[in-house]
């Protein structure tokens, strides 16, 4: 018998490309954003309003003949004035009300969380699950309280903790760096040799069908990122050879790169890229997951296909 999914923030980045591939998995899905219109009609996908998750949520309707549940839905970026309440309505509170409403019916949610919750911007040593959350900005720290509401629901559960992911039509600091990759000048990251985890949206939409139903995932945590880490001066390579390009990387001091970012008003972005992020993802292998793109190929994917888009 088919089993109905459903899967909130569906017309966002991983949203858009998750639920075709569960619907040709095999699932019904149900997905939920705040403009079903965005959805693209196809044949076992009910496109359905969101409401407003700053708002108490009615969640029974959404949930009405649903077996299975996939929370994107959330919100990362949001003015320092607010982050602290919005966060927590829309990232935390959200999830204790889908559980609570969950509770008796669903047969397990998938909670899209985030390596931020675990940890800041940078790690001097393999990050693994094990480690003791140590979230350093609302943002984690409200991802971090919403596994802990569902974790005390009593709802059968699954928490992915994805790194970056990355992929056409990505946006944020990815978005950032292919700007800057596509930019004619020569660049002054080849001294930045630092390793980064990074997550393929092929690899996480696997994940996802994985952890939906295997038992090995019931009520567990799990770190999610591409097989190998890369450097920036990789990644940033790597860019441009998915742009037909040669990588034009120059040397410089770092202290003299993080100068030319401030400069640029991108300091911030620093903290980014200058420090290690290596995440060990063994624990969701082991249970059967096999990253299949490669860090370096799935990023010059994704610049070819951006750069095929813009021609067009």
């Amino acid at each position: 018998m088919t089993q109905t999914v459903l899967v909130t923030g569906s017309s966002g980045f991983v949203g858009r490309q998750l639920v075709p591939a569960l619907r040709d998995a095999g699932w019904t899905v149900r997905a939920a954003c705040r403009d079903p219109n965005a959805i693209s009609a196809m044949d076992g996908v009910e496109a359905v309003a969101l409401p407003d998750l700053a708002e108490p949520v009615d969640w029974a309707p959404l949930l009405n003949g649903v077996s299975h549940v996939v929370h994107l839905a959330g919100v990362a970026h949001v003015p320092v004035t607010e982050e602290d309440e919005r966060y927590e309505r829309i990232n935390t509170e959200s999830v204790a009300s889908l559980a609570a409403a969950a509770k008796g019916s669903v047969e397990r949610i998938v909670l899209m969380s985030s390596v931020r919750a675990q940890v800041g911007l940078s790690s001097d040593q393999p990050i693994v699950e094990t480690d003791t959350p140590e979230p350093t900005d609302p943002y984690g720290r409200s991802k971090l309280a919403a596994e802990k509401a569902l974790k005390e629901s009593g709802v059968d559960y699954t928490i992915l903790r994805p790194a970056v992911v990355y992929g056409p039509g990505v946006k944020g600091n990815i978005a950032s760096l292919a700007s800057l990759a596509r930019t004619p000048m020569p660049l002054p990251f080849d001294g930045l040799k630092n390793r980064r985890s990074l997550l393929a949206i092929e690899n996480l939409i696997e994940a996802v069908k994985l952890v939906l139903t295997a038992e090995a995932a019931r009520n567990e945590t799990f770190l999610v990122a591409d097989s190998e880490p890369i450097s920036v001066a990789g990644l940033v390579s790597a860019m441009r050879e998915g742009l037909g390009r040669q990588p034009a990387l120059v040397g410089m001091p770092l202290g003299a790169v993080k100068r030319i970012m401030k400069s640029f008003g991108r300091e911030a972005d620093w903290d980014r890229i200058s420090g290690n992020f290596m995440i060990d993802s063994s624990k969701l292998r082991g249970i059967g997951w096999e990253p299949k793109v490669e860090t370096r190929d799935g990023i010059m994917r994704m610049m070819a296909a951006e750069g095929a888009t813009t021609k067009l």
